[in-house]
């Protein structure tokens, strides 16, 4: 770190300690989410379904999506526990949360011995890792920006969606022997290890995560009395606009449930594609994106937030339909280039950027809140993406275009909202969240 650089509310090692928590939690969060969307996609019509046909498969593609439903529900829980206790022990209890659900639904008995029930129960388990997610994000991008200098904050929070980057490559790499069993073992007990597995490394990420000292944003806050009772009660007040503003761009997480779940389908069942391709096209993707979205960070961090968000949804848009049209090429080659350009050249810059740039709209009273509450109501079409577009046509011959014009209009939605977002690059992050009429003079005392 330059040690010209302009200080923010820590200095040293802790913002690299921050980030890196916050890549290992999110990392263990997402290989737990990721892995029921490939069991979803590849495993789950068959387990948890009386008939493995295409209903079957939207079925199961749905039950990816109940986790969304439970989102908006957990945002204005973690939010407001993360407003008033604190980002770290919020954290501390998504983790859990989401290990546990995930080593629970590798024990649920299939169809074939208790019915519906098995469906039930899966979903069941699908709502408590939908309510772990809703805070782990939200938590682990204020948990960062708070601990990041002024002049660095999307580079050190983008290793927050990095670590997702990293759960779905583990997820993905897990499930590929799977895949490969013969269907006795797969349909058996094969597809159950990744989820049993989740609980190793649920306890290794729990010790590095409790090490991490609360931010001195919050700490400050709450010293000087300033941590309300009723966050959402001031965010709705003071903040709706950014609310609304981040639930519209939010809608670009759709083009990583299409790209990491719908396309392994449509690759397998339209395009003929091996199902252990799909998965390594997965795998690619993430692997160049583990690189590209810190630099994709630091770049929002020179030019400011908004023209990397733009790109990034405008490149997804435009990149999608030909990754899509490769998967019915036979051209192995170009389905892997293709994958890289759509995710870590693509997509992998408006990634990169969101969490300092709809962290840094809302004030720190209110940062959990609002990053949660705003994402996670516009995570839903994210959720249900890859079912609307499956029932759609999206799993037919041609499905390509139904697909593709899916993605561009959400693409468009995110794109539009972020250009109506103030830059707050260079804004110092104790006056982040304030309106025009407001001044950060009731924050500086505190470091008088």
């Amino acid at each position: 770190m330059d040690a010209s650089a302009p200080a923010g509310p820590a200095t040293g090692k802790t913002p690299r300690k921050a980030a890196t928590a916050s890549f290992m939690g999110s990392a263990v969060e997402y290989y737990d989410f990721f892995i029921f969307g490939s069991a979803a996609a590849l495993i789950f019509p068959r387990v948890f379904f009386p008939d493995a046909d295409t209903q079957a498969s939207v079925m199961s593609l749905a039950t990816f999506g109940f986790a969304y439903i439970a989102r908006p529900v957990g945002a204005v829980i973690l939010g407001h526990f993360g407003d008033r206790v604190g980002r770290q022990k919020v954290l501390m209890f998504t983790l859990l949360l989401m290990g546990g659900s995930t080593f629970l639904i590798g024990c649920l008995p299939d169809f074939n011995t208790i019915g519906w029930w098995a469906p039930v129960l899966l979903v069941f388990c699908r709502l408590m890792q939908g309510l772990s997610a809703a805070g782990e994000q939200a938590g682990a991008s204020s948990m960062t920006l708070e601990h990041a200098p002024d002049n660095r904050r999307s580079f050190f929070t983008s290793w927050t969606l990095t670590g997702t980057q990293g759960g779905q490559i583990l997820a993905a790499l897990v499930f590929i022997p799977v895949v490969a069993l013969p269907d006795d073992i797969k349909y058996g007990i094969g597809w159950r290890i990744p989820f049993w597995l989740s609980a190793v490394v649920v306890i290794v990420t729990f010790f590095i995560r409790r090490s991490l000292h609360e931010t001195p944003t919050f700490t400050e806050a709450k010293e000087r009395n300033e941590i309300v009772k009723l966050p959402v009660g001031v965010l709705l007040k003071d903040h709706w606009r950014d609310v609304l503003r981040v639930i519209c761009c939010a809608f670009i997480a759709a083009v990583s449930t299409v790209y990491g779940t719908l396309a392994i389908k449509y690759g397998t069942e339209v395009g003929n594609v091996d199902a252990n391709i799909t998965l390594w096209l997965v795998v690619a993707g993430n692997v160049f994106a583990l690189f590209t979205q810190p630099l994709f960070g630091r770049l929002a961090d020179r030019i400011g937030r908004r023209p990397v968000f733009v790109y990034g949804a405008v490149s997804s848009a435009v990149i999608m339909p030909f990754y899509l049209l490769s998967m019915e090429s036979g051209n192995t080659l170009l389905q892997f280039a293709l994958s890289v350009a759509v995710f870590s050249f693509g997509y992998a810059a408006a990634n990169a950027v969101w969490p300092s740039f709809y962290g840094e709209m809302f004030s720190a009273k209110v940062r959990f809140s609002g990053l949660a509450i705003g994402t996670q109501l516009g995570f839903l079409m994210a959720g249900f993406a890859p079912s609307i577009v499956a029932a759609i046509g999206g799993l037919e011959p041609g499905g390509w275009v139904v697909t593709s014009m899916f993605t561009g209009v959400i693409c468009a939605i995110a794109a539009i909202s972020a250009l109506t977002a103030k830059e707050t690059a260079h804004t110092p992050t104790a006056e982040l969240g304030l309106g025009p009429a407001k001044t950060a003079a009731p924050v500086r005392p505190a470091t008088a």
